[in-house]
């Protein structure tokens, strides 16, 4: 049994000129002890779907489908049983952690805070508690007693971390937990985001525009744009073979290290994401597709199996049939 499935989740922001699609029906699973990395640029819907998983979106958001956490509908839950849901089974990095923090209370109090809201322990026990955190996330105890504006960004994404691990979730979401983060703390987060999931059995949902961080922390990869899922399979298998147009895009758009000419010469994507309040017809993809066929600004593709365990809504990843009705593949050719 997945520990967390989304069935055709969508949400829908109502502003005063009318009404955002910001996610079109995405149907993803995520079994206990795994890693899912949500990939795409700015406006693809990434972070909504984030704060849709723990009901965080404000009053305007109009949310659809389900969201199975251990089989309980997280959008039909009372107010109690939510309250109850969040941090001690699935918590959130924020983004911001110089905004997720509150600047005027120590550190330690609010790392302490879910331990002590919940039950889990008593004043003094949450105080050694904070101090064990603090040492897992690579902090000294005494920081505690500090104040978020004495830590630097690095060190913040740590205390953030820390809250989230504070209650023992099963789940934790992190939304682009090292976007504003230089390249060598980023590495030293990401390493320790990986340590901490292996060693506490933690599943994971990692949210990034960064393809090559998803493809070395998570399992499974899926690739929004416009507000769906485009591809979804195995993290390396997505990263180093896309067959949606869009995620080979993606993958291309950073240097390699070590090749003066993809550093010289990035191959990026032209255009920006469309308006989803005015999507193109068919494909939202064919606009900016290179490989965009006549047929595809009629043709509106769902997801397509694209080999084993991988999807792809793509004309180019259909499957070919026969005269029989049965996928045809050719040697080297995957379905």
């Amino acid at each position: 049994m997945s520990l967390l499935l989304l069935d055709d989740l969508s949400v829908t922001y109502r502003i005063a000129s009318g009404e955002v699609p910001a996610v079109r029906g995405v149907s993803l699973g995520l079994e206990p002890g795994t890693a899912l990395g949500v990939a795409g640029e700015s406006g693809s819907g990434k972070s909504t779907l984030a704060m849709a998983m723990l009901r965080l979106l404000p009053r305007d958001a109009r949310i659809g489908g389900r969201v199975l956490l251990d089989g309980e509908d997280v959008l039909t839950m009372k107010w109690g049983r939510l309250r109850a849901v969040r941090w001690a089974e699935a918590s959130i990095v924020f983004q911001g952690a110089q905004h997720g923090l509150n600047p005027v209370r120590r550190i330690g109090d609010q790392i302490a805070e879910p331990l002590v809201v919940h039950g889990r322990a008593r004043p003094e026990q949450a105080r050694r508690r904070v101090a064990e955190l603090l040492e897992q996330v690579g902090l000294p105890a005494w920081r505690a007693r500090g104040y978020p504006h004495e830590l630097s960004g690095g060190q913040r994404q740590r205390v953030m971390i820390a809250m989230a691990l504070a209650c023992s979730p099963r789940l934790i979401v992190a939304d682009e937990p090292t976007t504003a983060l230089d390249v060598m703390v980023q590495a030293q987060v990401l390493t320790l985001i990986r340590q901490l999931v292996a060693e506490n059995d933690i599943s994971l949902i990692m949210i990034s525009h960064d393809l090559s961080v998803l493809a070395d922390v998570c399992d499974r990869l899926a690739v929004m744009y416009a507000g769906r899922v485009v591809e979804h399979g195995p993290s390396r298998e997505v990263f180093h073979d896309a067959r949606h147009p869009y995620s080979r895009a993606l993958a291309a758009a950073f240097p390699t290290v070590g090749d003066p000419a993809s550093r010289l010469a990035p191959r990026g994507l032209g255009g920006d994401p469309p308006d989803p309040m005015r999507l193109p017809g068919g494909c939202s993809f064919h606009p900016r597709c290179p490989v965009a066929l006549d047929g595809c600004s009629a043709l509106d593709v769902e997801l397509w199996p694209a080999g084993e365990g991988r999807e792809a809504a793509c004309v180019h990843a259909r499957p070919k049939l026969t005269e029989a009705g049965e996928p045809a593949t050719t040697a080297g050719e995957a379905p």
